[in-house]
């Protein structure tokens, strides 16, 4: 992919599914109220993560351009 990506996982969405940790366990954690968190603010693209944005029931994974801030999800 070769680009660069800013996630930020919206809190107030968040369910604590916790779809994206285990789908892209280098990128998301869980805190102790199991609310997901980047691990990174930005990351290589990667498709592992942007399963995990997809895969996520409430959409609260936003990833975009680190360089633009165009949106790569949701678009």
């Amino acid at each position: 992919m070769g680009d660069r990506w800013r996630i930020e996982v919206d809190r107030g969405v968040c369910i604590s599914g916790g779809f994206c940790a285990a789908s892209a366990p280098e990128a998301f954690r869980l805190d102790a109220a199991r609310q997901s968190h980047p691990i990174e603010e930005e990351i290589d693209a990667s498709e592992a993560v942007l399963g995990a944005a997809e895969s996520c029931p409430v959409e609260a994974i936003l990833i975009q351009l680190a360089e633009t801030g165009d949106p790569v999800f949701p678009d």
